[in-house]
């Protein structure tokens, strides 16, 4: 797994070999992803917050692109660690990582993000609560985005706040906004 792009571009993180409930975001997905957002949002400090942290991926290309306070919620304690450890050889400070079920998270949380993503287990039987709950919560700040990462099986184009999607094979990034009827075609 390397990061694309910015301060720490071209690094190379090495991700435990045993990962059982982890499926790391692919490179080609990973910047095409970024590729859509260099064009809508500033990430130079920007607020992110990344759900099902992983590997920790999007978040060390979050940094390296220059986002300001970045929160990262996995449960999983051996990937808590990981990513821990991660932005520490990085020398990123200004990273919160919590090691807590994302439902719970979101199911307290009061702050608003400029940047918020979840790449889920595609297996995850209450994937389609993520966007309800992101956009009832009005977690997504102002011109900001919530992506979530899926599979083609899920369709999300009637969901409050639903903005586009784009599809990298059996990944699909959906776009929501914390506007409803913003879409774009």
């Amino acid at each position: 797994m390397r990061i694309i792009s910015g301060e720490f571009r071209g690094r190379k993180i090495n991700p435990p070999a045993n990962m059982p409930h982890t499926r790391p975001t692919t490179d080609i997905a990973k910047e095409g992803l970024f590729n859509i957002l260099q064009h809508r949002i500033d990430l130079d400090g920007i607020k992110t917050l990344d759900l099902f942290g992983g590997t920790g991926s999007i978040s060390y290309e979050l940094a390296s692109r220059g986002a300001a306070d970045l929160t990262i919620v996995e449960k999983d304690s051996a990937m808590h660690e990981f990513i821990k450890k991660n932005m520490e050889m990085l020398k990123v400070g200004n990273c919160k990582v919590l090691r807590l079920d994302v439902f719970s998270y979101l199911s307290s949380c009061t702050e608003k993000f400029d940047f918020i993503f979840a790449g889920p287990p595609y297996a995850l039987g209450t994937i389609d609560e993520l966007p309800k709950m992101i956009v009832a919560r009005k977690l997504i700040a102002e011109d900001g985005f919530f992506v979530l990462e899926h599979t083609p099986r899920n369709a999300y184009e009637k969901f409050p706040g639903f903005s586009f999607q784009r599809n990298y094979g059996t990944t699909v990034f959906s776009f929501f906004t914390g506007e409803e009827g913003d879409k774009e075609e």
